[in-house]
């Protein structure tokens, strides 16, 4: 029975499958998700999905493989929406992938779209904050970036996949980032196992 509500923000960053492959998984466990994508997030959708993502026109069938109802896109420059405010509960917000320039302006307190606003909102209401940085190297102002972000209170879940689960495909690869982020989420996963048990 799905329950609770969750943000997902995609960004630029190179990864564009872990974000499909963890609303794919997340569309199953919560009653509802909101979604802000950047532009780069939809140029890189394409560059490596092969996928056209339509702001204006917006449909989860050719990006997720079916018609998920409970994930609502939403205005990145609209701060008129729910998670924006404090007020609005939810079980967590996840940057997926989070390019540098994303954490650079979280972790400065730089509020410049919905994504940087609601991840903002998370860290002052005390709400999960997942960061899922694929960048490397990482300079000292990443670095310091990072452990700002940390210090104030966020999960930073670098996109490092397991290889000792023997994956076979790309997809069994990305869905060992995407296990752990949905149990640092606290929600049941089934794509990868627990260790030794």
């Amino acid at each position: 029975m799905k329950t609770g509500r969750l943000v997902v923000a995609v960004t630029g960053a190179s990864g564009a499958i872990y974000a499909q492959r963890l609303l794919r998984e997340a569309a199953k466990q919560f009653e509802e998700i909101y979604l802000t994508l950047s532009d780069q997030a939809i140029q890189v959708a394409e560059t490596e999905l092969g996928v056209s993502l339509d702001r204006e026109r917006f449909s989860t069938v050719n990006w997720l493989g079916a018609d998920l109802p409970n994930v609502r896109l939403l205005d990145r420059k609209n701060y008129f929406t729910p998670p924006a405010s404090g007020s609005f509960r939810h079980d967590g917000m996840v940057v997926v992938p989070c390019s540098m320039g994303t954490i650079g302006r979280i972790a400065n307190g730089i509020s410049d779209d919905l994504t940087t606003r609601a991840a903002d909102v998370c860290l002052k209401e005390r709400r999960p904050l997942i960061v899922v940085p694929r960048e490397m190297p990482w300079n000292l102002i990443m670095l310091r970036n990072l452990t700002q972000l940390a210090e104030a209170g966020a999960t930073i879940l670098p996109a490092s996949p397991a290889w000792y689960t023997n994956p076979k495909t790309l997809e069994d690869l990305a869905d060992t980032v995407v296990a752990r982020i949905l149990q640092a989420l606290n929600v049941e996963q089934s794509l990868q196992k627990e260790w030794m048990v």
